[in-house]
């Protein structure tokens, strides 16, 4: 399959388009998307502050007490209550109490979610987010989310995707009119994560001040954010087939895989969808033909859709389907649905051929 095509900000690439459904308009919003004239002059600018129309703020918050959450949170719900933005908490329980006690009346105007129901895939994490924006801003207003995502329990695959997901954040609503500030409790955080916040956040929260980050990394460098696809395990588990034209074949051979590795019916049937939709753009943009492996690797199923087609090293895009497309857009919502039926995908193009893994739970 092909990815190629250009990187947010280039012009033309109807292979990219395809399944990214576009990228941040360096021009202003997206069309359709709210505007927000208020909200540089509150929250102290975006993205960008030399670029036009920048819309997000984007803030990481370490904090090391109650104290210092309270400190930074506190007045961000507050001034979002005031000045009647959506304001949406998404943290843990113990947070949402603090906050709750801190915030008095007005805690009852803020939305309060336990991580642990928010964050369960990159992929249906920032979808549900970007509903929420989406539902909040749609008359011009702003949306305020304390987002503290999950680290605790993650595999090293899945902080790193995780690690990804927040850089991508600075992409997906680059021109939303969102304000979001992540926290992370040093007390309980790895070093290696607290570190990499300082890398997805273009400023941090300090109290009621920020300042940038100098360590900051935009999601679309490649060398900070791109990772190669690691090659199949060998042995005897894995199975795999050929696809070349009508998918038929394909979505049969990977159900029974699934259904013999002890997924569900319902996962089983995930996974076809998922591959199905992979396959589909292999077979259109990437050379028409390509082949499917499926193996097992410990709780989860994964498949490799696999195919002949490159964009070049160049062209690559590791982000590909966490941009919400246009509803109104005739295609490029592909990859973003399959980031929904899975638990992490990844994705490598070059000039050997692109690959793109599919991962789910047995369940």
């Amino acid at each position: 399959m092909s990815l190629a095509g250009p990187a947010p900000g280039r012009p033309g690439g109807a292979g990219f388009s395809e399944w990214s459904g576009g990228g941040p308009d360096e021009d202003g919003p997206a069309p359709g998307r709210p505007g927000g004239a208020g909200f540089s002059e509150r929250s102290g600018g975006g993205l960008d502050e030399d670029g036009p129309a920048p819309r997000l703020n984007h803030h990481g918050l370490l904090y090391g007490s109650d104290e210092e959450f309270l400190a930074a949170a506190v007045p961000f719900c507050r001034d979002g209550v005031e000045n009647g933005d959506a304001v949406l908490a998404v943290t843990t329980p113990g947070n949402i109490g603090l906050l709750r006690d801190a915030l008095g009346g007005a805690a009852g105007r803020v939305e309060f979610v336990v991580a642990e129901q928010w964050y369960d895939t990159p992929g249906r994490a920032l979808a549900e987010y970007f509903r929420y924006v989406g539902r909040h801003t749609a008359e011009g207003g702003l949306a305020r989310v304390l987002g503290e995502p999950v680290w605790h329990g993650r595999s090293p695959l899945e902080t790193a995707e995780w690690t990804r997901y927040e850089a991508v954040v600075n992409l997906a609503f680059a021109a939303s009119p969102a304000w979001i500030v992540c926290p992370y409790d040093t007390r309980v955080t790895s070093p290696g994560v607290v570190a990499d916040s300082l890398r997805t956040h273009p400023r941090l929260l300090e109290g009621t001040g920020e300042r940038l980050s100098d360590s900051y990394a935009p999601p679309t460098d490649e060398s900070s954010w791109g990772r190669p696809v690691p090659p199949p395990p060998p042995g005897r588990g894995r199975t795999e087939a050929e696809f070349e034209g009508g998918l038929a074949p394909l979505r049969a051979f990977v159900g029974a895989a699934g259904l013999s590795l002890g997924m569900s019916r319902e996962g089983a049937e995930r996974l076809v969808l998922a591959a199905n939709e992979v396959a589909t753009n292999a077979v259109r943009h990437g050379g028409g033909r390509g082949r499917a492996a499926v193996w097992r690797d410990a709780h989860q199923v994964v498949c490799d859709i696999t195919d002949p087609g490159s964009g070049g090293a160049d062209e690559a895009v590791w982000y590909a389907g966490y941009v919400a497309p246009d509803p109104c857009a005739p295609s490029g919502h592909g990859l973003w649905a399959v980031r929904q039926l899975c638990e992490l995908v990844e994705l490598e193009t070059g000039p050997r051929g692109t690959t793109v893994r599919l991962r789910l739970a047995l369940r």
